[in-house]
């Protein structure tokens, strides 16, 4: 282009040149001026543009004269550059215009893919996916959705919430309502049956109003498998309550015996009616007491991994612990060997002690609880050392209804039968400050029957 401009100007300087006639060619400098302006810089143009307007005075036919000429040649001058300047901003601006253009095919290809992207993991989602407008009504819906309210694919959209969700059907939507994000646990409705929803939602504002997007879960078995172990959990207490108060029946129906024994030696008293219905009543008291209820809901033990219910306890303990000032420091070795155990069970057992150990140190001025596992023998065992004012009575520790503990004082009671119950122990540690209780739990790859089953009162060797 500049080199087919640059013959053009000497083209045109040589018709300038050679042909004497009182007309001025140099207005045709516009046309190379036209085409070098898209392709020099702005003092490129105005050099080429210099030149244009000194050709066309050279050989301009008309006398030249200072009051004439430079009106002329600014004008001239002026011209040619405007022309080529013109044609430059013109360019650039089109070179702009285009690149822009393809900025936004660009973003509109990259939004189209995120779009797709997103309503993929939306509709494979198993979880329910949804959107609401201000009235509560669903503008969008995945497949999910439909199978959780019991609703055909498509005929979600349009429907108020209240009927499936009333909870979220109050969420305010209307006027100036702030932008939050928040979850909740309420019921849901599908068709006739009622379900537990876990909700997650949060809202924003959009041109057409504020909206409210949620993600549902059904967590109904969830709640079934936590309402049933603890009615497992209650049960097996009780039978350990029963036990104990059995036991302490049973003691209290031997020192009747023998008192009854020794006044049976006086023949008066033995011959007495009132004696013999007296003696009937402590045989029948000490038949009920014999009639104590084993252990038939057994925890079914199996091999598990004390790391991860340590780190299932630090997830419960932590926040608790840190609101109340308390560190908890965790020692656990790199491979701890599996227990055998039940493992909700076993949570429930380290989380008592745990939160003994809080209630002991919350008001000293040293707060902290050791959390230290170690395998010694056959065996791994489990160690809660904690920095409060330490056991005034040790050998009352596992009693159950102790005074001055909390509800009935059956904590540690009931953690120790939980534990014994697959064949491991709890046992306290003295040490001269602080507390020390150490679960004690048979290696999985031992087996359970090695050992033997401790009853209430037992006492197996305490591993130091």
């Amino acid at each position: 282009m500049l080199l087919r401009a640059g013959a053009l100007i000497a083209a045109i300087a040589l018709i300038d040149w050679r042909f004497d006639v009182d007309i001025s060619f140099g207005f045709l400098y516009l046309f190379p001026m036209l085409m070098v302006g898209g392709r020099l810089t702005r003092w490129q143009i105005a050099g080429v543009a210099a030149l244009c307007t000194a050709l066309s005075e050279a050989f301009d036919p008309f006398p030249w004269t200072f009051a004439l000429g430079v009106p002329r040649v600014i004008l001239t001058f002026s011209a040619f550059f405007g022309a080529g300047l013109y044609v430059f901003e013109s360019t650039r601006n089109r070179r702009l215009t285009g690149r822009h253009v393809e900025d936004l095919e660009k973003e509109a290809e990259l939004r189209r893919e995120a779009d797709e992207q997103l309503r993929f993991l939306i509709e494979s989602s198993p979880a329910a996916i949804f959107t609401l407008d201000g009235s509560g009504r669903v503008l969008l819906a995945n497949e999910a959705a439909h199978t959780l309210f019991g609703i055909e694919p498509g005929k979600l959209e349009g429907q108020t919430i209240t009927r499936y969700l009333p909870a979220l059907a109050a969420v305010p939507l209307t006027g100036e309502v702030p932008l939050f994000r928040t979850a909740m646990e309420c019921r849901g409705r599908r068709q006739a049956e009622v379900f537990l929803a876990r909700v997650w939602f949060s809202t924003y504002r959009t041109r057409s109003g504020p909206r409210l997007a949620a993600v549902v879960l059904d967590s109904s078995e969830e709640l079934r498998d936590r309402e049933e172990f603890s009615l497992q959990q209650l049960l097996a207490g009780s039978k350990i309550v029963v036990g104990a108060v059995c036991h302490e029946m049973r003691n209290l129906c031997g020192a009747i015996a023998a008192v009854r024994a020794k006044l049976a030696r006086d023949e008066r008293i033995a011959g007495n009616e009132d004696f013999q219905a007296l003696s009937n009543l402590a045989e029948g008291l000490a038949m009920m007491a014999g009639l104590e209820l084993r252990q038939t809901l057994q925890p079914e033990a199996e091999s598990v991994d004390v790391r991860s219910v340590l780190e299932e306890l630090r997830i419960v303990i932590e926040s608790t612990f840190r609101d109340s000032g308390i560190s908890v420091v965790w020692e656990l070795p790199d491979s701890v060997p599996p227990v055998w155990a039940e493992r909700q069970a076993l949570l429930q057992v380290f989380l008592n002690i745990a939160k003994n150990s809080q209630r002991a140190v919350e008001r000293r001025e040293r707060k902290e609880l050791i959390v230290r596992v170690s395998a010694e023998a056959d065996s791994v065992v489990v160690r809660f050392i904690d920095t409060g004012p330490g056991v005034a009575a040790p050998e009352r520790l596992f009693k159950p209804f102790q005074h001055g503990a909390e509800a009935t004082g059956l904590g540690l009671y009931l953690s120790r039968a939980f534990v014994r119950a697959f064949r491991g122990d709890i046992h306290h540690e003295p040490r001269p400050a602080g507390c020390c209780f150490a679960v004690l739990l048979v290696r999985a790859q031992e087996g359970a029957g090695d050992l033997e089953q401790c009853d209430d009162t037992g006492n197996s060797a305490v591993v130091a």
